[in-house]
């Protein structure tokens, strides 16, 4: 497969031509497009919005998008849930899977979309939802959009390539990719199967964290963020498009493929990232800092300092604490956990949380590191030590994730994730 080229710094904005001589040079919208293009502006943000907060990119494309969302009609994808959820599951223990099914019976990225859980409200735009995919088939000439949130696809096994309308972004387990709110794609298999975790966030956009007294040259640095450079599909071949607003789903056939942008500008765009870009900080003489230090990207709520979600990363890094317990201490949070796994051992999870798995800690509910975990922190010698190659994510949101009913039905569910903590001594004297 020929390599891609990618345009690179989160925040920047973009120029790129497919075709030479289609984008207008000077002006945003000419009384004619080069080549006989239709202009077009997707706004992410309010046009009134303060100029750092805007979103906006000008697309040149073959035909317009509003050719594409018509004579729709109502389908049904029964395991892609949205926010808010009312089914009452209770929400008021750990909880904890192991690795979802592997089985596909041929599904593709989107027929395979399952949701573990949501929180928040999609129309409030609060909030958002966790889903887990399980594919063996491309998505061939079926597109789909979401108006209700950006997606965040986080694989662990696995390599897609997610064809878009700006152009096209290959990933593999050790990377992200977002998609924002309202453009389309569709994804192809690079491998015989795929799974992996996709985020959808109703709320304001992801971005770069506020890194404080820390600096910016830490955590994740804008230049290793790569956005695709302009690639369209001109063939005239039917196609399904399916968009999700609100929760609900639509459809709708087309006899052209939408992902028709021979050029675009501007600073909203899908973008991808190298989780071993991330340089991550720690305490170097003694304790263990809160996880904040190890937020990725966020997206802000009105309360400054409270995220609607943060994404954050544990990857494998030198420790070298003296008198202290290394591990992640106990702790219960105002803030909701809902963590998984792409590879490695997680360090405060000796036991039972394996690549594919996914752990649950809503506010307030205590947690931490098993017992053989801190059986192993606690009594072994605190020389420097590199950590497992590992890399676990989390979705920190200040809304409680409400499990679906299809995730709390699943065999995966362990029954005894309590248990993890049930050989812990009484050691007081």
């Amino acid at each position: 497969m020929t390599e891609l080229l990618y345009q690179s710094g989160f925040g920047n904005h973009f120029q790129t031509e497919a075709l030479e001589g289609s984008l207008p040079k000077g002006q945003n919208s000419p009384q004619k497009g080069n080549h006989g293009l239709y202009t077009e502006q997707l706004s992410g943000s309010a046009f009134t919005a303060p100029r750092e907060e805007q979103r906006r990119s000008w697309l040149y494309r073959i035909r317009p998008s509003v050719q594409h969302l018509k004579n729709l009609v109502e389908t049904n994808l029964d395991l892609i849930k949205t926010g808010p959820d009312n089914s009452n599951i209770s929400i008021a223990s750990p909880l904890r899977w192991d690795p979802f099914p592997k089985t596909s019976d041929g599904s593709d990225w989107l027929s395979g979309l399952s949701t573990i859980a949501t929180n928040g409200n999609a129309a409030l735009q609060l909030g958002g939802a966790i889903h887990h995919y399980v594919a063996a088939l491309s998505m061939g000439n079926t597109v789909f959009v979401s108006t209700d949130g950006e997606l965040m696809f986080v694989p662990y096994d696995g390599a897609l390539l997610l064809r878009t309308e700006m152009g096209d972004l290959r990933i593999s387990p050790g990377d992200l990719a977002v998609i924002p709110r309202g453009v389309k794609f569709s994804v192809d298999l690079l491998a015989s199967a795929a799974r992996g975790y996709v985020c959808e966030n109703y709320g304001e956009a992801f971005r770069l964290p506020e890194t404080g007294l820390m600096g910016i040259n830490t955590n994740a640095s804008a230049r290793d963020f790569e956005f695709p450079v302009a690639s369209y599909d001109k063939t005239e071949h039917s196609t399904r498009i399916i968009s999700k607003m609100d929760g609900q789903f639509f459809e709708a056939e087309i006899p052209h493929s939408p992902l028709d942008v021979v050029a675009w500008h501007g600073n909203l765009a899908p973008y991808r990232y190298g989780l071993r870009n991330f340089s991550a900080i720690g305490p170097t003489v003694f304790d263990h800092p809160d996880p904040s230090i190890w937020t990725l990207l966020t997206s802000p709520s009105e309360k400054i300092g409270t995220a609607n979600i943060d994404f954050i990363l544990f990857r494998e890094q030198w420790r070298v604490a003296e008198n202290t317990f290394r591990p992640p201490w106990f702790h219960s949070n105002v803030m909701s956990e809902l963590m998984g796994l792409i590879e490695g051992i997680y360090d405060a999870k000796a036991q039972g949380f394996k690549p594919g798995g996914v752990s649950l800690h809503n506010s307030f509910i205590p947690h931490g590191p098993d017992s053989e975990a801190f059986q192993q922190a606690s009594n072994s010698e605190l020389k420097p030590e590199k950590g497992h190659n590992s890399l676990a994510v989390m979705w920190e949101s200040r809304y409680r994730w409400q499990p679906t009913a299809w995730a709390m039905g699943l065999i995966e569910l362990q029954s005894d994730y309590s248990e993890r903590w049930s050989e812990l001594p009484k050691k007081f004297i």
